[in-house]
Formats: C-alpha cells, sequence, structure tokens
C-alpha cells in the first residue's frame, strides 16, 4: 500500500523509469504517461453523458463538486482507493464519492478512512464490476442522502434513495442526510411516572397475552435459521397496520429478495402499501449497503415521527447490519475482536439503537427487529450487543419449529418489560402468570411423563401438564400470511378472546376435550 500512497498525479499504469538518477525522460515515455490520464478523464465525461437522467439525480442535483476531482488509484472488490492532488478536494469522513464504470454506470462510494498521500479508502454502496485504475473520481462534498417526504409512501428505495420499483423518481421535495454525525439525541423526558402505556394489539396469542407490544417500545424477535423469524414479522405487520393503520416503515437488512417482493406484493393486494415506505439493502448487495440501510429505515421513521405521526418500524434482519459491518471492518483491515466481530460492534448497535426513541413535542417509534442467532447460540457477542435495548425479547425455539408449534416461541425463554399490571391490567397479569406456571411445571414433568407416564403422576400433577399440553397448542394458530402454503385460514384473536380462553383452559372447563383439539385454532372450542 506504500507505493499507492506515494503516487503523484502525473503517475500511471505505463512503465517507468526508476533509477532516482536518470535526469531525462524521452518525450515518448511522457506522452505515455499523460494518455492514461486524459483517457479516463475522456472516460469519465463520456460517461457523465451517457448516465440516464434518473440515475444521475438519485444523489446530487447541484454539480458544483465536479471540481473537486481525484482518481482511483486501488479497487480490491468493495473497497476502492482513490487520489486527490490538493488536501481541500478530499472528502470528509462517511462522505460520498462518485464515478463511473467503463460502461457508464454511476457507481457511490462510501469514506472510510483517510490514508497519507492524499489518499482516501472508500467502501462501495454499489456493484464496483468494470471500474478501472485511473477512473476519475468526484467529491461530491456531502453524506448519504434520500428522498424525503410524503412521496416516499408506497414506494421502495435502496440504501442511497434510489428507487427499486421502477415507478420513476421520488416526488419529494428534499433529500436528507441518512445519519446526524453532528447532531445531539433528545429525548421525551416530559413522560410521567406511571403513565398508563398503550397496548398495541397484535391478533398473534402468544404476544398479546404474555409479551405485550406498547406503543413506543422495542420488541426482538430472536432466532436462528428457519425459524419463522420473517414470518413472525410479516404477520405482524399485516395485523397492527391493518388493525392500527398510521405510518409504517419496513427496512429489508441483507435478507431474502424473494421475502421483499413478496412483502410488496402482499401490502399492494391488501391496500395497505399507501400507509408504508420501504427500504431495502439485500443480500446480494456490497457490506456497505446493507451496514447503510438501517441508517436510511430510521431517517424515514424520524421524519414520519417530526410531522407527530407515531410510527411502526419493521427491520427484517438487524443482524445482517452487524453483519455488513463485520465484512466491512474487515476489508478495511481493522484488527477483530476475539469472536471475530468489528472492535466497534457495541458502539454500532447503540448508534443505531439509540435513534429509536420518542422525543419531545413528536410522535413515536415502536420497533420490531428480527434478530438471527448465529448457530442458535444465544450468548453470541452480536445478539448480546441487541438485547439491553430491547423491551421485549421473543425467542424462536427449533425444538418447537420441529414439533410443528407454529409460531415456535418459547414463552420460558422470552420475556417483555410490559407484562405489568399497571400496563395490561391485573386479571391479564394473573392470568398471564398461571399460565407461565403451568408451562414451568410441564417442563419439570416432562422427563417424567417421558420414562413411567401421565398415569403415574398423581391427581394434581396430571391436571397441570394435561392443561398445559393444551395451553401450548392452543398458543398456535394459523397466520395470515401463511395461507398459501398451509391451506389453512388465518385466525385473528383479540386480547379478551385470548385471556379468557386461557382462564378456561386452566379452570379445567376444556378436560373433556384432547390436546388436539386446540391446535392450529383462533378461539377456544365452543362447548
Amino acid at each position: 500500500m506504500e507505493e499507492n500512497t506515494n503516487i503523484t498525479p502525473d503517475d500511471n499504469n505505463a512503465e517507468q523509469p526508476l533509477e532516482k538518477d536518470t535526469q531525462e525522460v524521452s518525450a515518448e515515455s511522457q506522452e505515455a504517461n499523460q494518455e492514461p490520464a486524459i483517457s479516463a478523464e475522456a472516460t469519465a465525461n463520456q460517461a457523465e453523458t451517457e448516465v440516464p437522467s434518473a440515475e444521475t439525480a438519485t444523489m446530487v442535483v447541484d454539480e458544483s463538486y465536479k471540481s473537486k476531482r481525484g482518481r482511483i488509484i486501488s479497487v480490491q472488490g468493495p473497497v476502492v482507493d482513490c487520489y486527490f492532488e490538493h488536501s481541500s478536494d478530499m472528502p470528509a469522513v462517511y462522505d460520498v464519492i462518485e464515478v463511473f464504470t467503463v460502461d457508464g454506470q454511476r457507481v457511490l462510494l462510501q469514506t472510510a478512512e483517510h490514508l497519507s498521500g492524499h489518499v482516501v479508502r472508500t467502501v462501495a454502496l454499489m456493484d464496483t464490476l468494470n471500474l478501472q485504475l485511473n477512473g476519475v473520481c468526484y467529491n461530491t462534498t456531502q453524506p448519504i442522502t434520500i428522498p424525503m417526504g410524503d412521496g416516499c409512501y408506497g414506494r421502495v428505495m435502496d440504501s442511497v434513495g434510489r428507487p427499486l420499483d421502477n415507478a420513476g423518481d421520488f416526488d419529494c421535495p428534499k433529500r436528507v442526510p441518512t445519519r446526524y454525525l453532528f447532531k445531539t439525541p433528545t429525548f421525551n423526558l416530559n413522560n410521567k411516572k406511571g403513565e398508563k402505556a398503550e397496548v398495541l394489539e397484535t391478533g398473534i396469542k402468544y404476544f398479546d397475552l404474555l409479551f405485550p407490544l406498547v406503543k413506543g417500545s422495542k420488541t426482538g424477535i430472536l432466532g436462528g435459521a428457519g425459524c419463522g423469524k420473517t414470518v413472525v414479522i410479516l404477520e405482524l405487520i399485516n395485523n397492527i397496520v391493518k388493525a392500527h393503520g398510521g405510518a409504517c416503515v419496513f427496512a429489508g437488512i441483507g435478507e431474502r429478495i424473494r421475502e421483499g417482493n413478496e412483502l410488496y406484493y402482499e401490502l399492494r393486494d391488501s391496500n395497505l402499501l399507501q400507509n408504508v415506505m420501504l427500504a431495502f439493502g439485500q443480500m446480494d448487495q456490497p457490506p456497505g449497503a446493507r451496514a447503510e440501510v438501517v441508517n436510511a429505515g430510521i431517517c424515514l421513521a424520524e421524519y414520519l415521527q417530526s410531522k407527530n405521526k407515531d410510527v411502526l418500524l419493521f427491520m427484517d434482519n438487524i443482524y445482517r447490519y452487524i453483519q455488513g459491518g463485520q465484512e466491512v471492518s474487515t476489508l478495511l483491515g481493522r484488527v477483530p475482536a476475539e469472536t471475530g466481530y468489528q472492535p466497534t460492534l457495541a458502539s454500532e448497535v447503540s448508534g443505531v439503537q439509540e435513534r429509536i426513541r420518542s422525543v419531545e413535542g413528536g410522535g413515536s417509534i415502536t420497533a420490531m427487529q428480527a434478530v438471527y442467532v448465529p448457530a442458535d447460540d444465544m450468548t453470541d457477542p452480536a445478539v448480546v450487543a441487541i438485547f439491553s435495548y430491547l423491551d421485549g425479547m421473543i425467542v424462536l425455539s427449533r425444538d418447537l419449529v420441529q414439533r410443528g408449534m407454529y409460531p415456535a416461541i418459547d414463552p420460558l425463554q422470552s420475556s417483555s418489560t410490559n407484562l405489568d399490571p399497571d400496563v395490561v391490567g391485573r386479571r391479564h397479569y394473573d392470568i398471564s402468570q398461571q399460565v407461565i406456571q403451568h408451562f414451568n411445571k410441564h417442563n419439570a414433568l416432562k422427563r417424567i411423563v417421558a420414562v413411567i407416564g401421565v398415569e403415574e403422576l398423581n391427581k394434581d400433577d396430571q391436571k397441570v401438564f394435561t392443561r398445559a399440553e393444551k395451553l401450548y397448542n392452543f398458543m398456535t394458530q394459523p397466520f395470515h400470511v401463511s395461507e398459501v402454503f398451509t391451506g389453512k385460514k388465518g385466525e385473528y384473536v383479540t386480547i379478551e378472546e385470548n385471556v379468557e380462553g386461557c382462564a378456561q383452559i386452566m379452570n379445567g372447563d376444556f378436560d373433556k376435550l384432547k390436546k388436539e383439539d386446540f391446535y392450529m385454532i383462533g378461539k377456544v372450542p365452543r362447548i
């Protein structure tokens, strides 16, 4: 890298004499030295004319920055080094650099580091295919910005604000930075202690009974691969947005393109798309884009919040944001932590989570975040780093998935600070505690039952065990978003129906029914 940092503006890839005592250079070699720079500049100028107008307008309208130019001296995958002759032309950290490929495609780079010799190291926000050495680069003098306004409703953008839905440019009056680098965060300190929280009904029995969602809270849905995190998130979007309306933002972070595509068309077919803003940085994107799209999603939510609206923010998957940052950190050569994650893991997580808050004079942001758990290891440093910011933690169990218990929520590993008599009411709280006691007793007895059978237990334990099995089955339910796969009609259960059904099961009203009668149903069956 030392050779790159000492390159002067007139250096290029043409062969040059290396001896220090050489005093004269032939006219031919001077011409050879100048040709690549001239051709690169011509290529860039040609590229500017070939780029579609919609692409050119997606980042910067004012082109006065074109005077701050440099050139590419290294391309290593998504890491690109750029040289600027004058220090005054160099971009600030997090500022965007604009370059063009040989076929005229526009590529944006985000400044990550300043090296010696007027060299900046950048991380690509788009594919670097067909970038070439000595290509001209432009310092845009501003960070990543995205369109902002009501024109974003029903639209899909990427991490830099480009439209992804083939619906043309955004009808928005302004663009705003996705990062607030020098803005002091403000919090709503006017909330009265003991003020009754507003519970959001989800229609999902586990959530409403044991892990209630409260306006302004943060809930994490944790699970390994294939445990159903995305399905739960999609069902929450379907139920809450339908029931409560209002504004909603979805940030797709490093997940499957198929799932984002299905979500878009499902929202459109349900006439909910006009209430939702979507930002995607999917699996096929470079790590820089996957790490930045979370800021775009939160920026959209903050805009709606500033309009005094209560916002629902869905993020799938927040772990992929950490994973993108890990890849960027490795590519930049930073020394990893003991477990392989970036050394700035804690500060990166807090930088995102602390932006999700209620502010004075504005609305609230209620966040639901899917969290991938690598190898089902709940002690993974990335997962642990997210824990402390969550009000509710919903853990999905692979064992329950294998038994066909959907949603596969483990009630004994999950928790919520919102399960409080002051929030949900005394009767709801008492019944939820009885349900948890039944689950705990069932967990303690199941090994004994596996050996000697239920009949060998005493009568009291038999009642608790069989009723707990009925409760486990009652907590399963078919989802609306899974109808096309399961063939079962989705069920929405109100909080009152949910609480009353559990109370009836524990009171013995359904002791004559089999546990199978409660599997994948909505309300309890009529006696």
